[in-house]
């Protein structure tokens, strides 16, 4: 009996043993699972920056210290080769619409002053904004319509002596001017909605068509919008030739076919930029990803290539993998995504991994060289809009007296704050439901950003040179990993 008794103590000491020993676990962290081995004297090797679609955590950087190792375990993983490289990155960001500009330069000059240096600052406090679309005249979020060479009904202004910014030079301007203070090296893409009324087949702010007998006065008022910019000491980077050619029904917008943005760009604004002496990039298309006959026909005549940068994508209709399929067609001319909202309507958990699955991870994999979401700032009821514009078109802040930030903020947030301009996208496998896409940065750092589009949490490990982090996130979750 009491050899029966010391063998029952022996058996539980080892089943004791066995168990805290499976409890041990690789170092792990962020929005759930297994907890780390915790030590204050390891340094962490990696840093990590969760929101998750329940809000518990909005861009915060997790405590939990992430070590390189190379015991194994069961989790997918992530393989990151930073030998393995693509597209260079422009920037991510947003469109400074009218309404966004309006509500900025309304704001109490020191609120303003914290709020520019947050979006578009360089230190930790800030998200590192690097790109932004505006608006060449009005666009649907903008309070009424104009253009910059707006005529009574019935007159023209064929030699543009009318021209003038000055519709601008009140908010946008000045906004964007306190901005380049910041960072002079942002990135500024200029988009028509419409072109002066008494150029179009309707002489009317909705739809109607481009008229041929214009198109070398429309070729020169890009030229002049261009040029009185420089003269504000505003670089337009790059515009496109028209916001959404295919759809007539927004509030301003015209049609323009394909063939018919081929001979404009072929016969006269490529011919107008280069007698002036512009850089300025043209980019095509610029909408859904659902016609990539549209850039296409374009690119596949060469007179008309020969002026263009590349093609400029939204995402309404359509998959974002379409992007890849214009990149291999034309692997020298660049791919661009230039906009996508989210709803006054929406659900932030929804918005948050359907954009960073298919725009901050999609469009970059698909060689996006920018990601740029919609409205920067809204008011809480979205009113400042065109008659018949966009009544839903929730900014990335809500801006009264202060500002709120809202979902499309931690979506941009997530890669301009880590990705700078001049990053390089590097490989990396997408695994199950976790959904990434890795950065090689200029300063040497890699930058993996993972969506977790399962239902479940997911544990996995996070591979580069042979070594594996292990980490994990709840479901609907978005991590950034630098290291």
């Amino acid at each position: 009996m009491k050899a029966s008794y010391k063998n029952i103590l022996f058996l539980c000491s080892l089943i004791v043993l066995v168990s805290a020993d499976c409890k041990k676990s690789p170092t792990s962290g962020g929005g759930g699972g297994t907890k780390p081995v915790d030590s204050t004297a390891t340094k962490s090797d990696m840093d990590f920056y969760l929101t998750t679609g329940n809000q518990t955590a909005l861009l915060q950087k997790q405590s939990t210290k992430l070590v390189f190792g190379t015991s194994t375990n069961y989790y997918q993983d992530i393989t990151v080769d930073s030998t393995q490289t693509y597209q260079s990155i422009d920037g991510f960001g947003y469109c400074l619409t009218d309404a966004s500009a309006g509500l900025i330069a309304g704001l109490p000059s020191s609120i303003q002053n914290e709020l520019l240096k947050e979006l578009f600052g360089s230190d930790s406090a800030s998200i590192g904004v690097s790109y932004l679309r505006v608006s060449i005249g009005a666009s649907d979020l903008s309070a009424s319509v104009y253009t910059y060479d707006d005529m009574p009904a019935g007159q023209t202004d064929v030699n543009l002596n009318n021209f003038s910014l000055r519709k601008d030079q009140s908010q946008v301007v000045p906004i964007l001017k306190a901005i380049l203070a910041i960072n002079p090296k942002i990135k500024i893409l200029g988009s028509p909605w419409t072109p002066p009324l008494w150029m179009k087949s309707n002489a009317n702010s909705v739809g109607g068509s481009l008229l041929t007998q214009y198109y070398n006065v429309y070729a020169q008022y890009f030229v002049k919008y261009i040029q009185a910019m420089k003269n504000e000491g505003i670089t337009i980077d790059a515009i496109t030739v028209q916001n959404e050619p295919l759809y007539g029904g927004n509030n301003p917008s015209m049609l323009m076919s394909a063939t018919e943005q081929a001979n404009f760009i072929k016969n006269n604004l490529g011919p107008a930029f280069a007698a002036a002496s512009i850089n300025t990039k043209i980019i095509l298309y610029d909408h859904n990803a659902d016609r990539i006959d549209y850039p296409l026909t374009i690119l596949d005549d060469a007179n008309a290539r020969q002026y263009v940068d590349g093609s400029a994508f939204h995402l309404y209709g359509g998959d974002i993998s379409a992007l890849s399929t214009v990149h291999q067609s034309y692997p020298n001319k660049n791919i661009y995504f230039t906009e996508q909202y989210t709803s006054s309507t929406g659900d932030f958990g929804g918005d948050l991994k359907w954009h960073l699955k298919n725009l901050i991870i999609g469009a970059t994999r698909n060689w996006s060289r920018n990601v740029l979401e919609w409205n920067l700032a809204s008011d809480p009821y979205v009113s400042i809009h065109t008659p018949g514009g966009c009544g839903n078109c929730k900014g990335a802040l809500t801006i009264i007296s202060g500002y709120t930030r809202n979902v499309s903020y931690y979506i941009i947030a997530h890669a301009s704050k880590f990705v700078p301009a001049g990053s390089v996208r590097i490989a990396s496998n997408n695994a199950g439901s976790l959904y990434n896409v890795a950065f090689l940065r200029p300063d040497g750092k890699k930058v993996l950003i993972v969506e977790n589009d399962g239902s479940n949490i997911e544990s996995f490990n996070i591979v580069h040179n042979g070594k594996h982090v292990t980490t994990s996130l709840d479901a609907g979750s978005v991590g950034t990993f630098v290291w």
